[in-house]
């Protein structure tokens, strides 16, 4: 008997990206954020212990649940091998393309020994509409004809729910922001084509490319 082999896609939550909210098939909205970072050990034990107390107050301060997620990737250094070639190329003096070339060399020796990781934040910010607002199992049995509404007064319907949902999301997003914000975070929240390319690469981990333009440390 052959067995069915099911889609990838099939196991995938998200329904679609749009205007930087990740729809899930679920009815749930997800806002992403990407945060510099801290790093608390080169702080006094004073400020150490300052900037505990600011986060826990943050997170008691939240009255919804979200996500935060730490992602370490190892990092592509092929670029920075081919901005130095080309700086190589454009020098005339013969020592330091000496110099150059060594220290290009030294560079690839060094990553094929050691792997050189970089690690992102992310905040995940989710919202989810209430029950009633979700479509019943009822209404999905009623038959289409019965449904006065024309296609276009449904996808005004739908394009004004998505609206409203999203209002609530960016309630949200912006609490999570001004909390990070007051202790020395800062965040971004990614835009459609750079989700995209993030779970791309969460689904295909053999990609070292970073997205474009997220938060620096």
């Amino acid at each position: 008997m052959a067995v069915k082999s099911e889609s990838a896609q099939n196991f995938v939550p998200i329904k679609e990206v749009r205007d930087g909210i990740v729809l899930l098939k679920d009815g749930g909205l997800r806002a992403v954020l990407i945060t510099s970072s801290i790093n608390i050990s080169l702080k006094s034990a004073d400020e150490q212990q300052a900037i505990m107390m600011q986060f826990q107050g943050f997170l008691n301060t939240l009255d919804f649940s979200t996500q935060i997620v730490i992602q370490s990737r190892r990092l592509n250094i092929k670029p920075y091998l081919a901005l130095l070639a080309s700086r190589e190329e454009d020098v005339v003096e013969p020592l330091i393309k000496i110099q150059i070339r060594e220290y290009i060399n030294f560079i690839k020796r060094f990553t094929d020994e050691v792997a050189i990781m970089k690690k992102s934040f992310f905040v995940v910010v989710p919202y989810s509409p209430p029950a009633i607002a979700k479509a019943s199992d009822f209404q999905k049995l009623i038959p289409s004809f019965m449904n006065t509404k024309t296609n276009t007064e449904q996808q005004q319907d739908s394009a004004t729910l998505f609206e409203e949902q999203r209002s609530q999301l960016e309630q949200r997003v912006n609490i999570i922001q001004s909390g990070l914000s007051a202790i020395g975070v800062r965040s971004k929240q990614l835009k459609t084509e750079e989700l995209i390319e993030l779970f791309y690469k969460i689904f295909n981990p053999g990609e070292t490319e970073s997205p474009a333009g997220m938060v620096q440390k």
